[in-house]
């Protein structure tokens, strides 16, 4: 994308129109992001078996913790660039990019040494069955040495989709998605490099995803930057900013997986069919969340911006239209999973005992999901306007904190997959319900507004 901020279609076209084009790259670039683990998951659960397949879920909710602290520093990253975008300010903008890949780099870094030195330790305490615990350990181990791409290229992501470039991320992730399946078939299916192979084949994609975006980010012609190595380097007032937005945000992420961590912990006290088929239900289940994440960005890109440029009623009406959209995909994909349950599961194992569990844990929670989709929706809306704290304890308290609760009262009562399954459309409903009211109450708008102004002022 190379259109000055006049020509910017964010600020001045179609609302669905916008959404919806910057919806769709997001999208495809996040199915393909997923074909890294997806990949893994149906090679090793066909190639190696059902402990292996196992040993690769079960490293799920430690990576998603570690990952998302930064990966919320990232997108607080990309709300502060897509405000100065809006607000026609490049030579803000420019010092924002390289504080922001100043910092990726240096989170990489520390994500490698923390994932090589608690991998054991962690799976261990989330009571992982000794059978998985040494391959969950080796696939740990070897995936965290790909951090600093991985963080390198979120925030390069980020970067691109705050000036609205969402094109460019999709063919970097489509290149590193095809370079994982023929590591992947090479490494596992061919030479017999079980669980190592697989986490071989996911950081080496992922070191090709890091280049193709740093050089796109260094020969960005026309864009409001102007890339170098020198100037990489965290700036404290921009590192503020991002801070500001981005650590209730990391926060967030950071409690988000931890309750993931103690509901995988409380699958695995039900054993390795149980942990394969929570595995599966993962990849298939992530149909749904990576469209209403994609949904998620667009609306915090196109809020940030149109706020940056003092477009408030635009905001509204976007938020509006993202809801309407979000709700009419989420009908749309419920009523395709539920029905293919069991076709779906096949495609991953032949365990019918695997298979059966499954298949149950899909027709509980398909049904569930529109219950989610106003805490992705109005979240991301209230993000783009620099409104964090209040959401984030909406979803620390409503979501992370409920579920623990739930897990703690329900489990000793009702030991069964079923109590577990159930934390998740208990705290969806009660987290929507609190950002609606939220929402509606209109203040937050007041808050940001005064807040943006002030801090124009100041500089």
């Amino acid at each position: 994308m190379r259109t000055t901020v006049s020509q910017n279609g964010i600020l001045t076209g179609s609302i669905p129109r916008q959404l919806l084009l910057f919806f769709l790259p997001i999208w495809f670039g996040t199915l393909f992001q997923q074909l890294y683990n997806t990949v893994d998951t149906l090679i090793v659960g066909n190639f190696v078996g059902t402990q292996a397949l196992a040993a690769v879920g079960a490293t799920g909710a430690f990576v998603q913790l570690l990952v998302g602290v930064f990966v919320g520093l990232c997108s607080g990253a990309g709300v502060i660039i897509s405000q100065s975008f809006g607000a026609g300010d490049p030579d803000q903008v420019d010092r924002q990019v390289h504080t922001a890949l100043a910092l990726a780099l240096a989170g990489g870094a520390v994500l490698t040494v923390l994932g090589l030195a608690t991998s054991r330790l962690v799976l261990e305490l989330m009571r992982t069955p000794d059978e998985i615990i040494d391959m969950a350990t080796l696939y740990l181990r070897i995936y965290f040495l790909g951090m600093i791409p991985q963080i390198v290229y979120n925030m390069g992501t980020n970067i691109l989709r705050a000036v609205g470039d969402s094109k460019r991320p999709l063919y970097f992730l489509i290149i590193a998605s095809l370079v994982n399946i023929v590591l992947d078939i090479l490494l596992v299916a061919v030479v017999p490099w079980g669980v190592a192979g697989a986490a071989i084949a996911t950081v080496v994609s992922q070191v090709v995803s890091m280049v193709l975006t740093l050089r796109c980010l260094s020969g960005s012609d026309g864009m409001p930057w102007n890339l170098h190595d020198g100037h990489i380097r965290m700036e404290p007032e921009v590192l503020q900013d991002i801070c500001r937005i981005g650590l209730p945000g990391a926060a967030q992420s950071a409690l988000y997986s931890i309750s993931n961590m103690i509901i995988q912990s409380a699958v695995n006290g039900f054993g390795t069919t149980a942990v394969a088929a929570w595995s599966v239900y993962g990849k298939i289940d992530f149909l749904f969340w990576m469209t209403v994440s994609s949904f998620g960005i667009a609306v915090t890109t196109f809020t940030g911006q149109n706020f940056g440029a003092r477009l408030y009623d635009r905001v509204r009406r976007g938020t509006r239209v993202c809801l309407a959209m979000t709700a009419g995909t989420t009908l749309a994909i419920s009523l395709i999973l539920y029905p293919l349950a069991a076709f779906l599961f096949r495609l991953f194992s032949d365990d019918e005992a695997v298979i059966a569990q499954g298949v149950q844990m899909m027709h509980f929670l398909v049904p569930a999901y529109m219950t989610y989709i106003c805490i992705e929706i109005l979240s991301g809306a209230l993000r783009g306007c620099g409104d964090v704290k209040v959401p984030t304890i909406i979803t620390v308290f409503g979501v992370c904190g409920l579920r623990v609760l739930w897990l703690i009262v329900a489990l000793p009562r009702w030991h069964d997959v079923t109590a577990v399954e159930f934390s998740y459309p208990l705290t969806w409903t009660v987290a929507s319900l609190l950002f609606v009211v939220y929402y509606l109450k209109g203040g937050w708008m007041k808050r940001c507004i005064a807040a943006k102004e002030g801090s124009t002022a100041e500089a």
